[in-house]
């Protein structure tokens, strides 16, 4: 009895010891910990820190943002005045939810106050940022009345860790870079269809291209290719790519051919019953083609008459295409360096049918502004405070929201060698066969079985953390 009662009596000192000694060897070898597993030693040590630092300002934090109301509508509590000798009272504060750790931060959940606005809120983020001595603070609508506050401790996107996407993946989802909040960049074209790039020269948009190519190129997709700079860019892919063309009167006849596949493909899903390509059996199944245009304005500039009916006829194709192919397996990548509503009104119904932006550093404000602003007006300013030595960041908008993204790296050697290696997969497509004088050498391969997990697999795009 008298050893049980001493080893009780000298448990809570043991416990206390021991925990002092984990944590001395966490800040010893903190450092080594950070640089080596960075992730583990923001979940052991630099998460539990954060909670008690926020913790520990939220209630003065409020306060001198001016988010913090009193307690009487007709009270006035000034700092250091005090009634009578009783002690100022306390204004009531937004009350915040618990706080959740990511890869490389945290993100809470903050209940409005009657009276407050999420504008408010998000003006406040740069204090936020400062008071908790993190990199970035971002404020969010979450739904009415609720916003969500995500830092940040440092710039994901300075070194974006993404692993090497290994075989071909799903079908038609690519990771391409890192979001700033850490998690994978995904474009997934099964969930947005179609998208916009844009970025002045040297911005990271060719790199972005790079990147996808690189991603489809495993998948059983046809890539066509429009590029009216004569080829320049997309002939780096030209082993993987069923069709290029690389003027404008190659482009109005490979568009109107693929339009011309997209009325047979809603035939065949007619005669079918099914209200979309990926309703029809295996056997029955076409490939999808996924088109990339790069440099959208070459194919609206005019300089003749004849140009203007080439360039509304390869605009209208553009535009038929973003209505219907979605459901009949034809994707559309549009980029460009300018887009404008002076190239013709083209180009504003062409922008309202794609519902992907991406927005990388651009030489004018009408571009960012023409590529985010109907989505989301405030990704304009984020946009445009891209400097010119962050190659490859961008600004991505949806109807859900923005959110700031860098790609990875992916060189044009690097491009040009993954689209030799999957040349064996380019399908022959017999509808652009005869469109620019016949398929080329290579180009016959036709792939009739799709990837089965694509058809039922539903998976929420990668953008949370």
């Amino acid at each position: 009895m008298t050893y049980l009662a001493t080893s009780a009596a000298h448990w809570p000192g043991t416990v206390l010891v021991l925990i002092a000694g984990l944590a001395l060897g966490l800040l010893l070898a903190g450092p080594l910990l950070r640089r080596t597993f960075p992730v583990a030693w923001w979940l052991l040590l630099g998460f539990p820190v954060a909670c008690v630092q926020v913790a520990r300002t939220w209630r003065p934090l409020m306060a001198g943002c001016g988010l913090a109301v009193s307690r009487k509508a007709a009270l006035v509590v000034v700092s250091g005045l005090v009634g009578k000798g009783a002690p100022p009272p306390q204004p009531r504060v937004p009350r915040r939810g618990v706080m959740h750790p990511t890869a490389g931060g945290f993100w809470f959940l903050v209940r409005l106050l009657p009276g407050q606005v999420p504008e408010a809120f998000a003006k406040a983020a740069p204090a936020m940022a400062e008071n908790w001595q993190v990199h970035a603070v971002r404020v969010t609508s979450h739904r009415p009345g609720i916003v969500r506050v995500v830092a940040s401790t440092a710039d994901p996107l300075r070194e974006p860790r993404i692993s090497r996407q290994r075989g071909s993946g799903r079908l038609l989802r690519v990771v391409v870079g890192a979001l700033e909040t850490g998690a994978q960049w995904v474009i997934d074209l099964r969930q947005v269809p179609h998208w916009l790039i844009v970025g002045a020269t040297r911005s990271g948009k060719s790199t972005l291209i790079n990147a996808l190519v690189a991603g489809l190129a495993p998948q059983p997709v046809a890539l066509v290719g429009i590029d009216c700079k004569g080829g320049m860019e997309l002939s780096l892919y030209g082993p993987r790519l069923s069709a290029l063309a690389t003027d404008r009167r190659q482009a109005v006849k490979l568009l109107a051919a693929l339009v011309e596949l997209t009325l047979d493909r809603m035939a065949v899903c007619r005669k079918a019953h099914v209200r979309n390509i990926w309703g029809l059996p295996d056997a029955d199944q076409p490939v999808p083609v996924v088109v990339i245009v790069d440099e959208i304005a070459e194919l609206f500039l005019i300089a003749n008459r004849g140009e203007k009916d080439e360039a509304q006829a390869a605009g209208t194709a553009l535009i038929r295409l973003a209505q219907l192919g979605a459901a009949l397996g034809v994707f559309l990548i549009v980029a460009g360096q300018r887009v404008g509503s002076d190239l013709g009104p083209g180009v504003t119904a062409l922008r309202a049918q794609l519902g992907g932006r991406v927005c990388h550093r651009v030489a004018d404000p009408g571009t960012a502004e023409m590529a985010l602003g109907d989505l989301n007006p405030d990704a304009i300013k984020a946009a445009q405070a891209i400097a010119p030595e962050q190659a490859g960041t961008a600004v991505l908008a949806s109807g859900d929201g923005w959110e700031r993204a860098r790609s990875h790296l992916v060189s044009e050697a690097q491009a040009e060698a993954t689209a030799v290696e999957y040349a064996h997969l380019t399908p022959f497509l017999p509808e652009l066969a005869d469109v620019l004088g016949g398929p080329s050498a290579g180009l016959t391969v036709r792939l009739e079985r799709l990837d089965r997990d694509s058809r039922t697999s539903n998976d929420d795009h990668d953008h949370d953390s």
